[in-house]
């Protein structure tokens, strides 16, 4: 189990280098010049130059990019470029959004899934089973920014025809008023959460299929137990261990869909500080805020891989 875990950790940080070098190449590839959006279309050349200088832009790529990662070390983001705040201050800030965001859409997402995934593997020959199937894949195809509008419009307090839940922005206290907060949340992870989760149901449901066709689940209904019976006693830890592992594919499309959510319901998220810095083409935020949110996947998805394994004895009989 070390040599897994010293092997994944060595996994992550190679990840996170390569997506660090990765994200300062594209950024670098995009057209235009901070320096000349700074000094405005009156400056002069030399007025120009200078502000590039004093951001230390004039430096070789190389210089650049091992300069910011050896601030990465020490968890330093690097300054704004417009406004010279502290990249890590302003991802901090943010975080405190998008992070109860993401981990409130993700509980959304893994209890429908759950719970609807495997009541339509159950029926899957009954109507209500194949009605869930149906609605699943007509919202699967379902755009985010579409659903999170008819949400609003349903729920969204002042506009909504049931008008119970807040629909633009956060409360100014932040997580000092909880109740606003959490509120304020519901709609935008309700929004993420049933996209992602009509995804996954489909996973839970076809392994709730295969299980129910396995030997012990049929030994077990054999034994006096009905198929629901022996599916939840017998059949349930492989239906997780399968949601589990589909769960790590999901997580990133959960940030991503936080970028385009954040922005709709005025969250003042990471999501929507990266929209709005890549417009002014403030570089050093962009860069720190893509690779904060490539991060996060990256340590989601390694701590699933050691749930996995810990859960999943096959795994630490047979791995090497």
């Amino acid at each position: 189990m070390a040599r897994f875990l010293l092997r994944r950790l060595a996994l992550l940080a190679l990840g996170l280098l390569v997506a660090s070098l990765a994200i300062f190449v594209v950024l670098r590839v995009l057209p235009g010049d901070v320096a000349e959006l700074i000094a405005g279309t009156n400056a002069t050349p030399e007025q120009v130059a200078g502000i590039r200088a004093g951001l230390g832009l004039d430096r070789s790529l190389p210089s650049q990019y091992l300069g910011w990662l050896g601030g990465l070390l020490h968890l330093d983001f690097g300054r704004s470029l417009l406004t010279n705040q502290s990249v890590t201050a302003a991802l901090a800030e943010r975080a405190g959004v998008t992070v109860p965001l993401t981990a409130l859409s993700f509980v959304i997402a893994v209890t429908i899934a759950l719970t609807l995934g495997v009541y339509s593997g159950l029926r899957h020959d009954r109507p209500a089973g194949i009605a869930i199937g149906f609605v699943a894949q007509a919202l699967a195809a379902v755009p985010a920014l579409w659903l999170g509008l008819l949400l609003v419009v349903l729920f969204g307090a002042g506009v909504g025809l049931v008008g119970v839940l807040p629909s633009n922005g956060f409360p100014d206290d932040g997580w000092h008023e909880p109740g606003p907060a959490v509120a304020a949340l519901v709609l935008p992870a309700v929004t993420i959460g049933l996209i992602e989760g009509v995804a996954l149901l489909r996973f839970v449901r076809s392994a709730v299929l295969d299980a129910l066709g396995q030997d012990y689940v049929r030994a077990a209904a054999a034994r006096g137990l009905t198929r629901t019976q022996a599916l939840l006693r017998h059949g349930l830890p492989n239906v997780g261990l399968s949601l589990l592992s589909v769960s790590a594919l999901q997580i990133a499309a959960l940030v991503t869909g936080a970028v385009v959510i954040e922005s709709l319901f005025n969250l003042p998220g990471v999501g929507r500080m990266l929209v709005g810095d890549v417009g002014s083409r403030d570089l050093t935020k962009v860069q720190g805020e893509v690779l904060f949110m490539t991060g996060i996947v990256l340590v989601i998805g390694t701590l699933v891989d050691i749930a996995h394994r810990l859960v999943d004895p096959r795994q630490r009989v047979e791995a090497p």
